[in-house]
């Protein structure tokens, strides 16, 4: 009896390493692979997250200036209909006391 525990426990010393190996060898080849594919991918992120932004913010050449050069325009906001101030509520005047 006491052969067949030792032995047991040799087999899972064993897969206990053979794990560790396992664990290792994948931590080091993704490490390897994400340092070699890391510029192709994040050149395609930055390729895809520009199209994004053009399609969302109408990218592009912008249209040429319609105004010859030297003629002044000036743009006026429209205006629009606010509420006179009178409506805000009252005014109350504050003293200041000693």
């Amino acid at each position: 009896m006491l052969f067949l525990t030792h032995f047991t426990d040799k087999i899972m010393l064993a897969g206990l390493f053979k794990t560790l190996l396992y664990i290792l060898i994948f931590y080091y080849s993704f490490k390897f692979l994400a340092k070699l594919f890391a510029p192709f991918l994040m050149k395609k992120a930055a390729e895809t997250i520009k199209k994004k932004a053009e399609q969302q913010y109408g990218g592009g050449p912008q249209p040429k200036n319609t105004v010859p050069e030297g003629e002044t325009v000036i743009d006026k906001k429209p205006r629009n209909q606010q509420q006179s101030k009178n409506s805000v509520g009252e005014y109350v005047d504050f003293e200041e006391l000693e």
